[in-house]
């Protein structure tokens, strides 16, 4: 049997081993997919020790994108994409050896134009967070939009992402906002990212105050581990197009499956397991 899994830190709450195990088992394939809470400090041991312990493919997500895409770029190979991407979420153990890709891109693109109906060519887009995630997105987005807004409450990381990008697109197109400087960039904006892990507790406050948004934004929260996080409620009462990451969550999966097995993913049954596994958590 062929062993896939996720690690991350926290990972409890994770809705991927019901949408992978459902692909594998439609698929008639002998495979399981497994949770794998790794801390910060465990990371590297962790991804050495993959072929050792026989598993086949990898998802790494919060907050290993980044840590993961180092180790892989050190001692294994990195496909172009996750190269220009600056992070990784999926990895693949063949011939002993690890190679590491992003789908989180084009599983965000894919997911704007089905789940949005938004089109970022030639749009302003402000991204709040500069983690794995973010870097992800902003670099699939590239020179697409007409401007990117990038904020973080750890502003070096956001100067960090701003050189990433300036490497291989226009740099003027990418401004990164001050925490107390961005109403007037979302007053700007056509659609807001939520890019870090706020709103994943019950506990959390906003991202990011509400009466700041305007009429005719669309709003993305990458979060997704409920039917609708508490920005997206509270969008939709402003009658805003908004919608939580779960099909980022579902088309980046996808991806995954396909890198690893070399099949086409039944997307449907995978659609169908991560609603149902939504409803039970």
């Amino acid at each position: 049997m062929n062993i896939y899994g996720i690690a991350g830190h926290p990972i409890a709450h994770s809705l991927s081993p019901a949408m992978q195990n459902a692909a594998f088992k439609a698929l008639r394939l002998e495979a399981e997919y497994q949770i794998y809470d790794v801390s910060p400090a465990d990371l590297e041991y962790f991804l050495t020790a993959i072929v050792q312990r026989g598993i086949s493919g990898l998802n790494v997500t919060i907050p290993h994108k980044i840590k993961a895409k180092e180790f892989i770029e050190r001692t294994g190979s990195l496909d172009e994409t996750a190269k220009r991407l600056g992070a990784i979420n999926t990895i693949k153990a063949e011939g002993g050896r690890l190679f590491g890709y992003n789908t989180d891109g084009p599983g965000f693109y894919r997911s704007l134009i089905e789940d949005l109906k938004f089109e970022p060519e030639g749009r302003t887009i402000f991204v709040l967070g500069a983690g794995g995630a973010a870097r992800a997105i902003i670099m699939y987005l590239g020179n697409g939009p007409k401007k990117l807004f990038v904020a973080d409450i750890y502003y070096e990381k956001s100067k960090d992402l701003e050189s990433h990008y300036g490497k291989y697109y226009e740099k003027k197109r990418l401004e990164i906002v001050k925490m107390e400087d961005i109403k007037n960039s979302l007053d700007r904006s056509d659609l807001l990212i939520n890019a870090t892990p706020v709103g994943m507790k019950d506990e959390d406050n906003l991202s990011i105050d509400v009466k700041m948004l305007h009429s005719g934004m669309r709003v993305y929260d990458l979060v997704y581990n409920r039917p609708q996080t508490r920005l997206v409620r509270e969008a939709n009462k402003m009658k805003l197009n908004a919608a939580t990451g779960l099909g980022m969550l579902l088309y980046q999966g996808a991806l995954s499956f396909e890198i690893w097995t070399g099949l086409k993913a039944p997307i449907a049954v995978m659609r169908k397991a991560l609603r149902e596994a939504l409803i039970k958590k």
